[in-house]
């Protein structure tokens, strides 16, 4: 691809950003809410569904460099609980480019050893969607490399009822105790209960909100956000997303380690002591 060999090529602007990252300190989960298609199309004159459609392209560039900086996991935000609000035809196109795209990139995904999983209220979705999806999740279940999430009638909030249903369940029917339910026990019974917490979150299109995403999950992770729409984000954005994660400091509620404490005037000789005293 264009944009795989423009970030390769050496002597390189892109080059050098993706030299400067640390492999060791890679954020292990990446999770995008892929916003700006409409007003991209929108800034050309064109039908909204046109957005949706040039937005593909960065689904397939944002895919690929992922897998190839050896991320974990990937999740990609595609179509929330709230998105079937939308004209008919523009929901009716992007169940269309979905299905379009699994059928075109299926054999890329298996090159790159990539895992395809659908996150959300699948069941929701028409049958011919259900089925495409489903044969993608199960040509790519035995892959091992990163694992590409796509969310797809999600909401955060309706994740976190699922889990507490399905804990309701399990208490009454004797399989759960209630001091058994604790954090451990709701996060294991969200949709990605089998991967790591995203460790960044991107969002494109300049929007400063997490729009019911991941809810739980994103408790801790550093956000990202960008001003490129999404059908213009490409490799080196997605680089430059890492790049600015690697150079940020994550406390998880603590502080770092700064040096020893300061000393109290009660440590210090007594004439120090009436010095500092005194001040």
């Amino acid at each position: 691809m264009k944009e795989k060999d423009e970030i390769a090529r050496p002597d390189t602007p892109e080059r050098a950003l993706l030299d400067s990252l640390d492999p060791a300190r890679l954020p292990r989960h990446v999770a995008i809410i892929m916003d700006g298609n409409g007003r991209w199309a929108k800034k050309r004159h064109l039908p909204r569904v046109e957005g949706h459609r040039a937005g593909i392209a960065s689904v397939r560039s944002t895919v690929e460099t992922a897998a190839r900086l050896e991320l974990e996991v990937l999740t990609l935000y595609a179509f929330s609980v709230e998105n079937w609000k939308r004209p008919r035809l523009e929901v009716m196109t992007l169940m269309a480019l979905l299905k379009e795209y699994l059928k075109k990139e299926l054999a890329t995904l298996l090159s790159h050893d990539i895992r395809f999983q659908v996150i959300g209220r699948m069941s929701g979705l028409d049958p011919s969607v259900q089925r495409a999806l489903q044969e993608a999740i199960d040509a790519t279940g035995k892959c091992r490399g990163m694992l590409f999430n796509v969310a797809l009638n999600y909401s955060g909030r309706a994740e976190i009822a699922d889990a507490a249903r399905r804990l309701a369940a399990e208490v009454r029917s004797g399989a759960l105790r209630l001091d058994e339910v604790d954090e451990a026990a709701i996060a294991a019974r969200l949709y990605t209960s089998a991967v790591p917490d995203p460790d960044l979150l991107i969002r494109t299109s300049g929007e400063l909100r997490v729009s019911n995403f991941l809810l739980w999950q994103i408790a801790y992770a550093e956000i990202h956000v960008t001003p490129v729409l999404w059908p213009d984000f490409r490799a080196r954005d997605l680089v430059e997303a890492i790049a600015e994660f690697q150079r940020r400091e994550r406390r998880y509620g603590g502080v770092l380690d700064e040096g020893p404490d300061p000393v109290e005037p009660a440590d210090l000789p007594g004439s120090v002591r009436s010095a500092v005293g005194s001040r």
